[in-house]
């Protein structure tokens, strides 16, 4: 609700906090040749982490296959990674393309990957219309750090 109610940024972020090159104030993880992973400010869980890449582009149908496949590779190292580092029994991976479909930056693709585990719904985002959320980013960060998010494999 933060995002949503809050006061939206000139431009866009995706495009702007890499060039910024103060990765962990801007909660970038690491850095691909043609992408980027960084953590989501408003996360829906812990580790929740989404994959952008460099180019502004709103669809998917234009990113450049070299930027695709890069993407994919460092979805599976992100996964590999928070198995290990938060634990995760499962995740959701995937991309809102587009303002109806539910996109936070419609004209910026990315790619979210959101760690799940057993029994992680409650009654609060039923009833109380929020998410608990257990650690705070800088841990996270921190966390994802240590156990290698920024060691993306070469191909």
């Amino acid at each position: 609700m933060a995002f949503i109610q809050g006061e939206k940024p000139i431009g866009c972020i995706f495009c702007s906090k890499p060039a910024e090159q103060s990765d962990q104030t801007n909660l970038i993880l690491a850095r691909g040749q043609h992408n980027f992973i960084m953590l989501n400010a408003y996360p829906y869980t812990t580790g929740h982490l989404m994959i952008i890449p460099y180019r502004h582009l709103n669809s998917l149908e234009n990113v450049p296959t070299e930027s695709s496949v890069e993407m994919m590779a460092m979805a599976k190292h992100a996964v590999a990674v928070l198995r290990r580092a938060v634990k995760a029994d499962a995740f959701n991976v995937g991309m809102n393309i587009g303002k109806v479909a539910g996109a936070g930056i419609a004209d910026h693709i990315h790619l979210h990957v959101v760690p799940r585990w057993e029994g992680d719904s409650n009654f609060m985002p039923v009833v109380g219309d929020t998410r608990l959320i257990p650690e705070t980013l800088d841990l996270t960060y921190a966390k994802l750090i240590q156990a290698g998010i920024a060691n993306l494999p070469r191909e």
